[in-house]
């Protein structure tokens, strides 16, 4: 998580100074999903996949591909096409035809950059609307609909605290993980606990209180986790433009 808040100061810095157009040669992304094949892709991926994988991808039986390695990995289909063909694991092959299993994953990277887009919205809509150019009092009420469970006090002076509205946007979205979230992993009747070092479709690493490292494999392993930006990131589908105004305003009266 650190690292995904690294990158994302660098984009908005970067963003600054650069043409938007510019941003995705910066990463060394490839060319922007297909919005066409995506719109395809999604009745295909709520038939085959769904069901396992949540209707929007986030994760039920099966995990989330939105932070899958192999989604994320994938150039033109070789990874995400390998795996729905062969299938791994307790997952079996589908017998998909190449241009199915294209608009799939185009979907599935659409979902990806609509979701990352939320890390990077102060760079993009910062010069459109002012981050607090929304109603205190409904960012309020979200607030408490969503986040007084967890942030019941620490929050009361974030406003003096982050007096850029900027950067005080950024900080809520998406706030910085300084430590690895901690792991309970279930294998053959054994438990390891320890700081999580690797999660996505097929694997699950730790490092336990000595130092020591262990793997497995997903299949037959059951993983706990504790996760504290577990409900941040729960939220970045759900935010509308709206919403991300409305308790930046509030956030900022808090001093």
């Amino acid at each position: 998580m650190r690292l995904l808040f690294l990158i994302t100061v660098a984009i908005c810095a970067f963003a600054q100074e650069r043409p938007p157009g510019s941003l995705r040669e910066f990463l060394g992304l490839g060319a922007p999903p297909d919005p066409a094949a995506a719109k395809k892709g999604e009745p295909l991926y709520q038939a085959n996949c769904g069901g396992c994988h949540g209707q929007n991808a986030r994760g039920g039986q099966a995990p989330d591909l939105l932070r899958s390695v192999t989604v994320l990995h994938d150039e033109k289909d070789e990874e995400i096409g390998a795996l729905i063909q062969k299938g791994r694991g307790a997952m079996p092959p589908f017998p998909l035809s190449q241009e199915a299993i294209h608009d799939i994953s185009q979907y599935l990277k659409l979902q990806v950059e609509l979701t990352a887009n939320r890390g990077t919205y102060n760079a993009t809509y910062s010069a459109q609307r002012s981050q607090t150019s929304g109603d205190s009092a409904k960012g309020r009420a979200f607030f408490e609909a969503h986040c007084r469970t967890c942030h019941a006090s620490d929050l009361a002076k974030i406003g003096a605290k982050y007096p850029q509205a900027a950067t005080l946007q950024s900080r809520w979205i998406w706030p910085a993980r300084r430590e690895l979230p901690h792991a309970v992993v279930i294998v053959d009747g054994q438990t390891f606990e320890g700081s999580l070092v690797t999660l996505d479709d097929f694997d699950v690493a730790l490092r336990d209180g000595d130092g020591a490292y262990h793997s497995w494999s997903r299949t037959g392993a059951k993983v706990r986790i504790d996760d504290k930006l577990a409900g941040h990131r729960a939220l970045l589908a759900r935010y509308s433009d709206d919403d991300l105004h409305n308790v930046t305003a509030y956030l900022a009266g808090l001093k």
